[in-house]
């Protein structure tokens, strides 16, 4: 019996790292089907062998893989993991789109191990939602859930960038930031990947409460001239 139990968080015990917590939302709806599914899988094993061979993002990275699809499901596929214990997942392609309650399963999650970090004593910098979609949100709330990651932006509560893939429609996108969304060139997922790998690894290495200047994105995002 563990109720009432209270029981340590081993990896926070051990590695008492400054982290950066990442959520990586990712599109696992039927239009995935095949090559865009295949390209989004070799660039999590390629995001994995980026962040192990640093030695400081592989101790302060911390990611977290909820997927999309399914009848309206959104699950978490990997839960808090340090880079240098995360092992990519295989992400299926089936099923609708509800990017809102990826973002609220997401946002949830971060509040969680906000709280763990705080009872731990690891401090953190401002926690990462990196949403990767190639449709349009199709659960019934999705738009309170977008205005709620917004909120959360403007309260410094996390980062969201969001990223549109194939025939995406980054109107919905831009609705969960101030910020922009971009649009994938192509299939060019390993790009991205490597991408966010190095920003993370920017970003682990800043001081609790400032910024890190991020890497172009211009080697895997169309930029219209």
């Amino acid at each position: 019996m563990t109720e009432g139990v209270t029981i340590p968080d081993v990896a926070l015990i051990d590695n008492t790292s400054q982290r950066l917590p990442c959520v990586l939302v990712l599109d696992g709806s039927t239009s995935m089907v095949g090559q865009p599914i295949d390209e989004l899988n070799a660039g999590l094993k390629l995001l994995e062998a980026e962040l192990k061979a640093d030695p400081t993002a592989s101790q302060r990275v911390q990611l977290l893989v909820v997927r999309l699809g399914g009848e309206g499901v959104a699950e978490v596929v990997v839960d808090w993991t340090d880079a240098m214990a995360f092992t990519a997942p295989t992400i299926v392609a089936n099923g609708t789109t509800p990017l809102g309650a990826a973002v609220r399963l997401a946002m949830s999650k971060i509040d969680e191990q906000k709280a763990r970090y705080k009872a731990n004593g690891i401090p953190y910098n401002r926690p990462w939602v990196f949403a990767i979609t190639d449709g349009n949100p199709n659960d019934a709330d999705w738009e309170l859930a977008a205005q709620a990651c917004k909120t959360a932006e403007a309260s410094n509560q996390l980062t969201f960038f969001g990223i549109g893939t194939g025939e995406a429609n980054l109107d919905p996108l831009a609705l969960f930031s101030a910020r922009a969304p971009l649009k994938l060139q192509g299939l060019k997922f390993k790009e991205l990947f490597v991408w966010l790998s190095r920003s993370a690894t920017s970003a682990s290495r800043a001081a609790q409460g400032t910024t890190a200047q991020l890497p172009s994105p211009a080697g895997w995002a169309e930029v219209h001239t």
